[in-house]
């Protein structure tokens, strides 16, 4: 698959509607980026204490361990980004993600109330976008797609404030 995906459109028959579309090729930096922090943030604090305690031996194994949590944290956010896919279609917004503990989520299009376009400076960096669909209910009010291209992102937008704005009219 190429870097660039199809972008969404009402004309694209096929992937954009009836498959499923996977995270473009850039956001597994950002994937990989974010899980190898979050191994540090856990790893960090212990080492240092560890360091502290004037036990060379015992910190040496620490700074291993932070590595190690960061190589963990890389294959985790890869994987992550293997798992993730999201589909449009006439009925509304699909997204899965997950390899042991899979979670599907469906969002008809009746059902959204709002629309949200966030972009970090790592994403605004790998033209990468998160879109935010606020829902009405109480449970599971938004639902938030990370790592999404930043074209299909709008136009996943636009789409589905299209289809909120038609079902109004009716």
């Amino acid at each position: 698959m190429t870097d660039e995906a199809a972008p969404v459109d009402e004309a694209t028959p096929g992937e954009g509607h009836a498959g499923w579309r996977p995270l473009p090729p850039r956001a597994r930096s950002l994937f990989a980026l974010s899980h190898a922090m979050f191994g540090a943030l856990i790893a960090v604090p212990l080492s240092f204490v560890a360091l502290m305690s004037g036990r060379m031996g015992f910190g040496i194994a620490m700074i291993a361990l932070v590595a190690l949590a960061i190589a963990i944290g890389v294959r985790v956010g890869v994987r992550r980004w293997k798992s993730t896919a999201w589909r449009l279609d006439d009925d509304g917004f699909a997204y899965r993600r997950g390899r042991l503990f899979f979670r599907e989520t469906r969002v008809p299009a009746s059902r959204v109330q709002h629309l949200d376009l966030k972009h970090g400076p790592l994403e605004r960096r790998w033209k990468l976008a998160t879109l935010i669909i606020h829902t009405a209910g109480s449970r599971m009010s938004a639902v938030s797609v990370s790592g999404l291209d930043q074209d299909d992102a709008e136009a996943l937008r636009d789409r589905l404030a299209r289809q909120l704005d038609d079902d109004d009219a009716l």
